[in-house]
């Protein structure tokens, strides 16, 4: 079936669907959308030609713009298209080059792409009347802009580098524990005994069966990453390798760190999932996500999760197997036209512990 935007159907919209949003007007975008941005659930979205220091992370608030509440918190403004570094620890605002003209049945949700979040660099969009990060009412008309926050690392940017995607969904679709219960018995979701509780939980793996490399973590004083460049750095001049032979680590407060889940999770080909904290009260850490897992992940080839962690005031004892995150399941308002990791270059499709694509192999 083909989707267009005027079609009812339930569910997250696919490929097909959102070319057909961008034919339509509903999506727009200067210069126009190569295809390598529609993935199989989402669209990537391309950084603009100007980046805003600001003093502090903002939402807009309702019946205000990015535009007009710039200037209460810009510092300096600065041109991308020689490319930029953004320093650690700093808060920018750039223009995206896509923009949205939402139908009144469509909402939208955006979150960091996978390697965005591998990096340590946090990023949200933010839009004019906005009162929450990274979600779109329906019937929104309007730019869009990122907020980049770089925390354990600077990181250079350029225009038209996608740190960010956007989902778009018609009414809600998400599956129940029971349905999620009924799949896992046709088709297994996780390759271990699953824990549903308000989504498919998901644990920590530090206890490996062929080695004591359980993870990384951030280097303090490392240099900048070029987030245009692919396999170039080396890993030992950004992370620390973190050992393990007793089934636990330590979490420094402040620190970061890539583990990786101990479940191989599956992405049906008519389901999108999105990762979502467990439980605030499980410790003192923080279990952030690059969030979106598109149809076909994992499917037909093992995936572990990758998890990106953070300590907070106090140190943490993080055990093997302690459940830290939980996948929420949707259905697709159709069947996409490619898979991920099937149809087009995905760099994470099998991943275990995996750093982002900017690091050597």
């Amino acid at each position: 079936m083909t989707d267009s935007p005027s079609s009812s159907a339930q569910g997250v919209l696919p490929d097909h669907a959102i070319s057909a949003m961008i034919a339509s007007g509903a999506i727009t975008a200067s210069p126009a959308i190569p295809a390598e941005q529609i993935q199989p659930a989402s669209l990537d979205l391309r950084l603009g030609t100007k980046a805003y220091r600001v003093r502090a992370s903002f939402l807009t608030g309702a019946g205000k713009t990015v535009a007009a509440r710039l200037p209460e918190f810009t510092m300096h403004e600065m041109d991308l298209r020689p490319g930029a570094v953004l320093e650690k620890g700093c808060v920018y605002v750039v223009p995206l080059m896509e923009g949205l003209c939402l139908p009144a049945d469509i909402t939208a949700v955006c979150n960091a792409k996978s390697s965005t979040g591998r990096v340590d660099c946090l990023t949200r969009v933010i839009a004019d009347g906005g009162v929450e990060f990274d979600r779109i009412p329906a019937g929104y008309t309007g730019p869009l802009y990122a907020e980049i926050c770089p925390r354990s690392f600077s990181v250079k940017i350029e225009p038209g580098l996608r740190l960010n995607q956007i989902r778009f969904r018609r009414g809600q679709a998400v599956l129940t524990d029971a349905a999620l219960q009924t799949r896992h018995a046709q088709t297994p979701l996780v390759d271990q005994t699953p824990l549903i509780d308000d989504g498919l939980g998901f644990s920590v793996d530090l206890s490996p069966s062929d080695t004591t490399l359980v993870g990384y973590r951030a280097k303090p004083h490392a240099g900048v990453i070029d987030l245009t460049q692919i396999g170039t750095h080396k890993t030992a001049e950004f992370w620390e390798e973190i050992h393990s032979d007793n089934g636990q680590i330590i979490l420094d407060p402040g620190a970061f760190y890539i583990l990786v889940s101990r479940e191989a999770v599956t992405i049906p080909p008519d389901c999108a999932a999105e990762m979502a904290p467990y439980l605030a009260m499980v410790g003192e850490f923080r279990v952030h996500y690059a969030g979106f897992f598109d149809p076909g992940f994992g499917h037909g080839i093992p995936a572990r999760g990758v998890l990106e962690v953070r300590c907070h005031e106090a140190p943490f004892v993080l055990e093997h197997g302690q459940t830290v995150g939980r996948l929420v399941y949707e259905t697709m308002a159709s069947a996409p036209a490619q898979l991920y990791g099937t149809d087009i270059a995905s760099n994470y499709q099998g991943q275990g512990l995996k750093l982002s694509k900017h690091f050597k192999a």
